[in-house]
């Protein structure tokens, strides 16, 4: 992943036929779905950081101070995207504040600690990031690599949007009234929402800003399968359960990413309306 200029810089080349290929085999995906991403030169500034609180489970300054930048940087492009977007529709976009945290954290959503990971709080329109994530990213999920690092990023942006937008509000007042089986469906759909949503992410940001190199949309796909319900649950448990699933499967999470990443629609990513998920 490309990131702005004298932030970070990279080798790599375009996305070629045999990576969409590949891309196809691994997750089963149309790789025809995945063309027509443009190159064009990029850009992009640093996003406010609110804290990075002292605590017990360290990374270690340096890595800390590493994944604390890329991370703003990151969040600072979603914001010239998303501006973009909402001013296309004549509609103002609100910036989400960053939280960086390593061990546990309070938000207006109540005290969380690192077990929950990296979340976002409606309530106070905040991107909570567990920095030490990325390395069980990569280690535990077997999920390394920028691009699936930004597509984290990306998904809980996601869910800012869907805020904004007042379709996390419509959801939230649904399951209360819903049962316990209706209401994971709501929050799977929700949670496939905010993947497409960083799927749409993607595709600006290409187009506008050349950030993909060859490989970085393997690293974001293979994320979004690897932390699935069903592969989640089969690592926690050894089996399956469907009717508890909140995030939705692996194949249903790289679909609607990819939905987004070819289409860059939001149109394309009413999870509520679907035939299926």
């Amino acid at each position: 992943m490309r990131m702005p200029v004298g932030r970070r810089t990279a080798a790599g080349g375009g996305l070629g036929l045999l990576l969409l290929l590949v891309l196809g085999l691994l997750f089963g995906v149309d790789p025809s779905l995945l063309v027509g991403l443009s190159d064009q030169p990029s850009g992009g500034q640093q996003a406010p950081i609110s804290h990075l609180p002292e605590d017990t489970r360290t990374l270690g300054r340096g890595r800390e101070d590493e994944l604390a930048d890329f991370v703003s940087v990151v969040l600072a492009d979603t914001e010239d995207t998303w501006q973009d977007i909402f001013a296309a529709g004549n509609a103002r976009y609100r910036e989400p504040r960053l939280v960086l945290f390593t061990d546990r954290v309070s938000s207006a959503c109540g005290f969380t600690d690192a077990a929950v990971g990296p979340f976002y709080c409606p309530a106070d329109e905040k991107v909570y990031i567990d920095l030490a994530f990325y390395d069980e990213l990569k280690n535990r999920f077997h999920a390394p690599g920028d691009f699936a690092q930004a597509y984290v990023i990306a998904h809980e942006v996601g869910h800012h949007v869907q805020k904004l937008l007042s379709i996390s509000d419509q959801v939230s007042r649904a399951q209360k009234a819903a049962g316990r089986a209706d209401a994971n469906r709501l929050s799977v759909m929700l949670e496939l929402q905010a993947d497409c949503l960083a799927g749409v992410w993607a595709h600006h940001a290409q187009q506008a800003r050349n950030i993909l190199e060859e490989g970085d949309l393997r690293e974001g796909l293979n994320a979004a399968a690897q932390i699935g319900d069903d592969r989640m649950q089969r690592r926690a448990r050894g089996f399956v359960v469907p009717d508890s699933f909140t995030h939705g499967s692996s194949e249903q999470r790289v679909r609607w990413f990819t939905r987004g990443l070819r289409s860059g629609d939001l149109d394309e990513c009413n999870t509520f309306e679907a035939a299926s998920l």
